[in-house]
């Protein structure tokens, strides 16, 4: 089973969802025939390349409600063992995050693809560091597995752009316009940061789902079966 999962590094229910869907996993019984990749999203694509306090940017464009709305996505994080300090979040555009976790599945594979986007939320939400410097983005993919020297090398040219903005592109195409978003086998998709339960309904159905298209269909005549 294949499921994409569309999120931004600056998403604070993208790491929400993830926690939640990473325990929904743990608790399914087809785990090891489920590959997940990490598709990009970005709710700001006009972010700057420059960083500045994400209290600041985010009382500017939600006013007054800007900290309970932080408030509420802590508490939240609080029960799935996520640390949030958003007084040491930073806004910066993550087109390069993005980048780097392409070069991360399609050279390393999906599994160091998803400790890297791990570690990238966690450096975004919990530690302050700008996701936007390519200094910081080496020390994280370095942590992640990637080797240092390909990583640098990347993040200094162009390498990865084109192929992430396509991909922009195709969650555009596919309607997809709130994220976290969950696709299974491209053809299911589930939105937000359900709950570990709902995850392990979803996961359970496209399973049942799947093998049910894959049973040979019975022909039948004369009174007979055959499979």
């Amino acid at each position: 089973m294949k499921v994409e999962i569309y999120s931004d590094i600056a998403c604070p229910w993208c790491w929400i969802g993830k926690r939640r869907f990473d325990r929904a996993l743990e608790r399914f019984a087809g785990r090891d025939d489920v590959e997940v990749i990490y598709r990009p999203y970005q709710l700001v694509p006009d972010a700057p390349a420059t960083a500045s306090p994400h209290r600041a940017w985010l009382a500017e464009r939600y006013g007054p409600q800007s900290r309970a709305m932080d408030d509420r996505v802590t508490e939240l994080g609080r029960a799935e063992g996520l640390t949030y300090d958003f007084d040491a979040a930073l806004h910066v555009n993550t087109f390069l995050g993005h980048r780097l976790l392409h070069l991360a599945e399609t050279e390393y594979g999906t599994a160091v693809q998803g400790v890297l986007k791990e570690l990238l939320l966690k450096a975004h939400f919990t530690d302050g560091v700008d996701v936007g410097d390519r200094a910081a983005l080496t020390e994280i993919a370095v942590a992640a597995g990637l080797e240092r020297g390909r990583v640098a090398e990347y993040l200094a040219g162009d390498e990865g752009a084109d192929e992430v903005s396509a991909l922009l592109a195709e969650a555009r195409d596919l309607g997809i316009s709130a994220v976290p978003t969950f696709v299974f086998e491209g053809q299911w998709a589930v939105q937000g940061g359900q709950e570990t339960d709902t995850f392990v309904k979803v996961l359970e159905q496209v399973s049942a789902d799947m093998a049910a298209a894959a049973a040979p269909a019975e022909s039948c005549a004369d009174g007979a079966c055959a499979i």
